[in-house]
């Protein structure tokens, strides 16, 4: 179990249903306590789902696994997809997927769903939203491609790079309203559901939640 040693902002213990690091990083900027949890939900796609129907379901579903861990807590839930010519592209896994993935993306649009859940475990309620965020690559030379793939190896990143490194050398324009999105976790829409429930990021009083 990971700790951030930031401020404890509640009574309730904050719980981050996640093993990836980006989103740890994410969250330890708010600067709040908090705890993880492997969620261990199936992500499979469901006959019929749209894209940001699955993204809200797992994100949910993640969030409500923190019950198999703890018995109280807001459990934050996340899960992301890359969408091209309305096709979900899932992580790569390696090399050739990520050539492939990139090339398909060159001097395009791709757009990125993030979807987010704040699950109050007592109380078996929930907040949950999908924000996307839209980037438009630039036109990537199969040189340029593989420079950046074997430089950097985002074969775990959906759609084939990670924006907080080298990847943001790939894009001529992004366009959304939380930055936090592409990485994995919009923190702006998580204030705002925090919010909801009392938490106010930016002071120090602990609320009575």
């Amino acid at each position: 179990m990971w700790r951030n040693h930031g401020k404890s902002m509640s009574k309730l213990p904050l719980i981050l249903s996640s093993t990836s690091p980006f989103r740890r990083d994410l969250l330890a900027r708010l600067n709040l306590t908090f705890q993880t949890c492997k969620p261990e939900v199936d992500e499979s796609v469901q006959d019929g789902e749209s894209a940001e129907a699955l993204v809200e379901r797992l994100s949910i579903a993640k969030a409500r696994a923190a019950r198999k861990h703890f018995s109280s807590g807001l459990a934050i839930g996340s899960d992301q997809v890359c969408v091209i010519d309305d096709e979900i592209l899932g992580k790569p896994g390696n090399y050739d997927h990520a050539l492939r993935q990139l090339q398909r993306a060159s001097g395009r649009k791709v757009r990125f769903l993030t979807g987010l859940c704040l699950y109050h475990i007592e109380k078996d309620r929930y907040q949950s939203l999908v924000d996307p965020f839209d980037v438009i690559f630039r036109e990537l030379t199969d040189h340029q491609i593989d420079y950046y793939l074997k430089t950097e190896q985002p074969y775990q990143c959906a759609g084939s790079f990670r924006a907080e490194g080298l990847g943001i050398a790939l894009f001529e324009r992004l366009r959304g309203n939380d930055p936090g999105s592409l990485i994995g976790l919009p923190l702006i829409q998580l204030v705002r559901l925090l919010d909801n429930w009392g938490i106010d990021v930016l002071t120090a009083t602990p609320d009575n939640t």
